[in-house]
């Protein structure tokens, strides 16, 4: 009997998906804001919140990956509207990393959370949902899942993700050592770069989505 090898996305669009997946959840940005909302905890207790805050993060970016398509299809949007759509969002996600107004709004919704005494729940929220897995990271996910109908390729986008979030893990548990050796100018440079290239990916996904209507009519 004969095994059919099902199709797998081309390298250059695994690199795509990977660095759009990495540039949004952003990982290096959100270890000031983990040391920020675990003040006061032991090793062990921010160990429990970094487990659980990525593992909600990977679990709803995986659901969005593998039933994207089924939810734009049922509020009857198109992937290139969609494209164009969170190639915005992106662009918009992009310039506050580029002007630092990012980091502000993230720090905003931590205040929130321990101003509302939910120390908690601060893995769920806000760690995981809105500043892990929030609205540019779901975006970049349902855009990308878009372009991966095969079996093959939807595995290799939940492999992705899982490698994301395993970044994540790691700077959240080496987030004292990332912050030190980063210091503020670090933090500045390094944000405003990712900002940068996200800004492009983000111009990429626009044209391919605008493309796509106009030969659609």
């Amino acid at each position: 009997m004969q095994i059919r090898k099902m199709p797998m996305p081309p390298y250059d669009a695994i690199l795509n998906a990977f660095t759009t997946l990495l540039v949004t959840v952003d990982p290096p940005g959100l270890a000031p804001l983990f040391l920020a909302l675990t003040a006061g905890m032991n090793r062990q207790e921010r160990h429990q919140v970094a487990i659980r805050a990525c593992l909600i993060s990977l679990g709803v970016l995986v659901l969005f990956a593998l039933a994207g398509s089924s939810i734009l299809s049922v509020l009857g949007i198109t992937i290139p509207a969609f494209r164009v759509a969170g190639g915005m969002l992106l662009f918009v996600i992009a310039f506050e990393m580029i002007f630092e107004r990012r980091q502000q709004r993230h720090k905003r919704s931590a205040e929130r959370a321990i101003t509302r005494d939910m120390i908690h729940n601060i893995a769920a929220f806000p760690l995981a949902i809105p500043l892990t897995a929030g609205p540019g990271a779901i975006s970049a996910t349902l855009l990308l899942s878009g372009t991966a109908s095969a079996p093959g390729a939807r595995l290799v986008m939940v492999a992705i993700l899982l490698v994301v979030i395993l970044i994540t893990y790691l700077v959240f548990v080496l987030a004292e050592r990332i912050d030190r050796f980063l210091g503020e100018t670090g933090r500045s440079i390094l944000t405003r770069l990712l900002g940068l290239l996200l800004s492009a990916l983000a111009v990429q996904f626009v044209a391919d989505g605008a493309r796509e209507l106009i030969q659609n009519g």
